[in-house]
């Protein structure tokens, strides 16, 4: 692992960047490549050679809506059993959180895999609700469960996201202008490097998949700019000890089994056209949605709003820093969290908080 964090060759890419005077904005789109940036202090380093970098939407818990927040913690008051990942109970809804829910004693269990789920599920006969949350990296896994016939009891309240056409959303909404984009790898170990090929064909935007040790986004930032300055824009993998160009087959396949293409809200974003995923029809009763769809009719006419001077939405589109929020680190903590950027280890808030605090 080490020879992934080798200074000499760090030193060496800054040298060369340096070289190339460089005026630069890239996006990426994850929370891990977000930590390592932040905990190495890469994004102040390559500052110093031209290079900014801001965080996307690529955090799963970030970019879930008030909505269905709020939809899971009315399921728990109406007697369902809700599990979840642990960054989402603490996620502020209108009024409270799952975490709250907890406390007041309804059925909220924290879960590391749908498997945990389905596990709780086989051992009662009370329902079972699975928020599943998370991008093409963890949809494979809620697929498999669905594919393996789960317990009656068992349903899923489907949140699932895929990343693709959130950028062609930020893109064409043209607030941030950006030079080229870091591709995550957890998602690009699933779906590889095929997916992503229309945004440099159609749009013109570089490409990079890379890994999450420092000198896997040293080298993907060197080949971005390389790509900048040679004047292309292709799609270059960077982490091949994990990404393949056709991806995970055998994954992407128990998804397109499972799943179809619908169109969905995100955080901070307007409903964006075949950015989410929902059950085929012949697996819709394991739709929570459908399933308890008398139950969460209360919630059909509800607006939703954004906490109070939250700036989340603006941070997942590219837009703001942590600092630029003026509830960071004063009424909004990783103890008190305002918004889901300050909840979420992947969050931009949380990172930059935990590494740096106020600074």
């Amino acid at each position: 692992m080490f020879r992934y964090r080798d200074k000499k060759v760090s030193e060496k890419i800054v040298s060369s960047l340096k070289e190339m005077d460089l005026n630069i904005r890239l996006m990426h789109v994850c929370g891990t490549h977000q930590d390592t940036l932040v905990r190495f202090g890469l994004d102040e380093l390559l500052k110093n050679t031209g290079v900014e970098i801001r965080q996307g939407p690529g955090c799963p818990v970030c970019v879930t809506t008030p909505k269905e927040i709020e939809e899971a913690m009315l399921l728990a008051r109406k007697g369902k059993t809700i599990t979840v990942f642990g960054d989402m109970v603490n996620v502020p809804g209108q009024k409270h959180s799952l975490a709250d829910m907890r406390t007041q004693g309804y059925n909220v269990k924290i879960v590391y895999s749908v498997d945990d789920a389905l596990k709780i599920a086989g051992k009662t006969e009370e329902d079972v609700v699975f928020m599943a949350i998370g991008f093409e990296t963890t949809a494979p896994s809620t697929a498999s469960a669905i594919l393996n016939t789960p317990p009656k009891n068992f349903s899923i309240l489907n949140c699932h996201r895929l990343i693709p056409p959130a950028l062609k959303a930020i893109i064409e909404m043209g607030e941030v202008k950006l030079h080229g984009l870091i591709e995550p790898g957890h998602v690009s170990t699933v779906i590889g490097a095929k997916p992503y090929e229309f945004l440099s064909k159609d749009y013109g935007v570089p490409q990079v998949i890379t890994g999450f040790e420092p000198l896997d986004l040293m080298m993907g930032v060197y080949m971005l700019a390389c790509q900048i300055k040679n004047k292309k824009a292709e799609v270059e993998i960077e982490y091949k000890r994990s990404v393949k160009y056709d991806g995970n087959k055998k994954a992407v396949e128990m998804m397109n089994d499972v799943f179809e293409l619908c169109d969905v809200a995100w955080r901070g974003f307007p409903v964006i056209k075949d950015s989410g995923l929902k059950l085929k029809n012949n697996f819709q009763s394991y739709d929570a949605r459908k399933k308890f769809e008398d139950e969460l009719k209360e919630l059909n006419d509800v607006e939703f709003k954004e906490p109070k001077g939250c700036r989340c939405g603006e941070m997942l589109r590219g837009l703001i820093e942590p600092s630029d929020c003026p509830l960071f680190g004063k009424k909004c903590t990783p103890a008190a969290p305002v918004g889901p950027c300050m909840v979420s280890r992947e969050g931009n808030c949380n990172i930059v908080f935990r590494y740096r605090g106020l600074a």
